[in-house]
């Protein structure tokens, strides 16, 4: 029984008022019916499962003494349904309640019980709290829908943004690299340099900004194959040795250093991570990079630098957007990038002051990625 002339609305909460005797489905609806509200009204269990197949009930009111199906059979039904599982209940009822059918009550879902002749003032009390609090989280599931699509369009057209702004700046990095080749003057080459320095740092912002986008809207994929950590990482310490000359770096290795990864995505938190411990540690300090792959599970590699962190910076180093430093250079993203693509490969990633004053990071990787689907893969999903 549904009255399509409600004065509730189209936005209405919705109540199931549930009773074999029409006069007290009249009697509650009149009671509990108005702007905003609308009573469902259903004459038997069957007829109320149907209705809840339909409509997001607020509130049920289950009469207790029905044929058929009783109030506590209905209740239990309704709770071993995935939609109605969560719906409140208040049990209707004219007799006596025992211990025994209490404890049945409450067991099959109850909220409360209410005893005929019902109080009007007890029963509006008692619905308007679930009205109100069915209201606020229909509006919260709103918000968190117009929240997601605007973040969805955000990482959208930002990933849009960084892959065509990669165009331009090749011709602008081209440009100045035969602009420092060509020129004559020094002045001029001097400016292309720099030029062809900034374009540089530009195509890591955005390099870094592609990999967020891509992170945030769990796009990323690894391209999974048998790699030599120890050729990776000597390949990322000689680039950096060609960009940055002066720096001091000892490579130790052991064991077998043979995983399944994704070698762009390793070679990136390699790079990451040696390019911060030249940056941020002592100029005039040694790096060390021990690589370790004794265990026949996982390999792990701790690069450490002379420096230090402090403790509230440490908890935060992680953190999309946050500079190391006051005076750090970039998005803030480096680190962030860095423990996203560890956890991708089902590592981990840390960070520790060591107690001869240097700064440590530790990255362990297992030596074989879970298959997808199974238990390993989905713990770190």
């Amino acid at each position: 029984m549904i009255d399509a002339d409600s004065p509730a609305g189209a936005d209405a909460v919705d109540i199931l008022v549930v009773d074999d005797v029409e006069q007290n489905r009249l009697a509650l609806r009149a009671l509990l019916e108005r702007s905003g509200v609308r009573v469902l009204c259903a004459e038997s269990g069957v007829r109320a499962l149907e209705l809840l197949l339909d409509h997001d009930v607020a509130l049920a009111l289950l009469d207790v003494q029905m044929p058929d199906m009783d109030g506590f059979e209905l209740a239990e039904l309704m709770r071993g349904a995935e939609r109605t599982r969560a719906v409140p209940i208040i049990f209707v009822t004219a007799a006596a309640l025992d211990a025994q059918r209490s404890f049945r009550g409450y067991e099959a879902g109850a909220v409360d019980f209410l005893h005929k002749p019902i109080d009007p003032k007890i029963l509006r009390s008692k619905t308007e709290v679930f009205v109100e609090l069915h209201t606020r989280r229909r509006e919260l599931h709103r918000r968190m829908a117009e929240l997601e699509q605007v973040l969805l369009l955000n990482e959208t057209m930002m990933a849009v943004l960084t892959h065509d702004l990669r165009t331009p700046l090749s011709a602008i990095t081209l440009s100045a690299e035969l602009l420092a080749r060509t020129a004559s003057d020094d002045t001029v080459r001097q400016g292309a340099l720099r030029m062809k320095s900034s374009a540089a740092r530009m195509s890591r912002m955005i390099s870094q900004l592609l990999d967020f986008s891509r992170l945030r809207s769990g796009t990323l994929r690894l391209d999974v194959r048998s790699v030599d950590l120890g050729e990776l990482f000597g390949s990322a310490i000689a680039e950096l040795q060609q960009a940055a000359p002066q720096a001091r770096i000892e490579f130790q290795a052991c064991g077998d250093l043979e995983a399944a990864l994704d070698q762009d995505r390793m070679s990136q938190v390699f790079s990451n991570l040696l390019s911060n411990a030249v940056r941020h540690g002592d100029p005039h300090g040694v790096v060390r990079v021990v690589l370790d792959g004794s265990r026949h599970d996982e390999i792990s590699a701790c690069i450490d630098n002379p420096g230090r962190i402090a403790v509230d910076v440490r908890q935060r180093l992680f953190k999309p957007f946050r500079s190391p430093t006051a005076g750090s250079e970039g998005l803030g993203l480096g680190l962030y990038i860095v423990e996203q693509f560890v956890r991708a490969h089902h590592g981990s990633v840390a960070v520790d002051a060591t107690p001869d004053g240097r700064v440590a990071f530790v990255v362990s990787v297992p030596r074989r990625q879970p298959e997808p689907g199974s238990a390993s893969a989905a713990q770190y999903g």
